[in-house]
């Protein structure tokens, strides 16, 4: 498996990544990158921006409360008339059921309300001639969003339709930028990463990212606090690394990670491959490290979620390093940017 996903690099069904070199920056500092690849992986079709329509009937699920009264039959109201519900009606059923006097159980999850009115209507009409019954919605719980996170206001959400990711991220108040990592922000259904960039969406005004929801995602914008680099490789202590007053630079993350910088392989600070991912888009770089630390190449600074590798052998090509990193990856994929955890990490389908 590992060496199947590992091969995704070199021939996946996006289409193969194209290299380029990266110029210098000027003529007298260059730069320390080497060479740059970039790949990007599809949306899921369910969520593509602009694809769904805020006027159109709510479908009922499991938690939603109706209520349920008969013209002229009180006693098959539902809640019945002068009982002391809080919920103030019924409660749809897990199987997608209400319990209704008279009928019995009566199925109306993924009815709308005209639906479920007339399927009701249907029922009754065994016991009673042209009954007239009325179906009204007291409180749409099936449609839930979980916000977690830097928002004013966390937690569970019920919009009562479906909402963008704009939308859904106004459900909480505000987002407090100042304090909010949204490099390694994310979106995710069950435990699957979207591959979704908020920092595009949030900062730049990126509407590609604004994707549909549904029912049971969950937006999570983790504190700058934890801005974390992550090191693997030929270091004394892998694993991340935190980012000091919003900043970290590759030397920097190096050393933190137990790298002697003044006793060194050139092979290997020469070729320091580092994983940098927004949403749905892989930038893989490769950055000759020994050339900063001799004072050669401009300083190279690390994003939040960038994934440092330093090869043991110097020369390496992706699929090795991929081979190499997959089971550190693994350890750290419940904090890592959506692209890998999708990608390479996912289990099931691939996007």
């Amino acid at each position: 498996m590992v060496v199947l996903l590992c091969m995704a690099l070199s021939a996946c069904a996006e289409g193969p990544m194209q290299s380029h070199d990266v110029p210098s920056v000027t003529a007298t500092v260059p730069s320390a990158v080497v060479s740059t690849m970039t790949q990007t992986i599809p949306m899921p079709p369910s969520h593509k921006p602009g694809e769904y329509n805020t006027n159109r009937p709510y479908v009922l699920g499991a938690s939603d409360v109706i209520s349920v009264s008969v013209y002229l039959h009180p006693e098959l109201s539902a809640p019945s008339l002068g009982a002391q519900s809080g919920l103030g009606g019924v409660m749809v059923t897990s199987d997608g059921t209400v319990g209704l006097p008279l009928v019995g159980n009566v199925k109306v999850g993924g009815l709308t309300i005209t639906q479920a009115q007339q399927r009701i209507q249907s029922v009754y009409a065994t016991y009673i001639n042209n009954p007239n019954v009325t179906v009204q919605l007291v409180a749409p719980q099936s449609l839930r969003y979980y916000l977690l996170g830097e928002f004013s206001s966390p937690g569970v959400k019920y919009p009562g339709h479906a909402l963008d990711l704009l939308d859904a991220l106004s459900l909480g108040g505000s987002v407090n930028l100042a304090n909010a990592d949204l490099y390694q922000a994310y979106v995710a259904k069950g435990t699957q990463k979207l591959p979704v960039d908020l920092h595009a969406l949030l900062v730049n005004g990126d509407l590609s990212q604004n994707i549909v929801l549904d029912s049971g995602d969950t937006i999570v914008i983790p504190p700058s606090s934890t801005e974390d680099a992550f090191v693997f490789g030929s270091v004394g202590k892998p694993g991340a690394v935190p980012f000091q007053a919003g900043s970290l630079s590759l030397l920097q993350a190096l050393s933190v990670a137990d790298m002697d910088l003044t006793n060194y392989s050139a092979s290997k600070l020469g070729q320091v491959h580092i994983i940098r991912s927004n949403g749905n888009t892989g930038h893989f770089i490769i950055v000759d490290a020994a050339k900063i630390v001799k004072g050669q190449a401009m300083p190279f600074q690390l994003e939040p979620g960038d994934i440092v590798f330093v090869p043991p052998n110097g020369l390496a090509s992706w699929n090795q390093i991929m081979n190499l990193l997959l089971p550190s990856l693994n350890t750290v994929n419940s904090i890592l940017n959506p692209f890998v955890s999708v990608k390479y990490l996912a289990t099931g389908k691939l996007y």
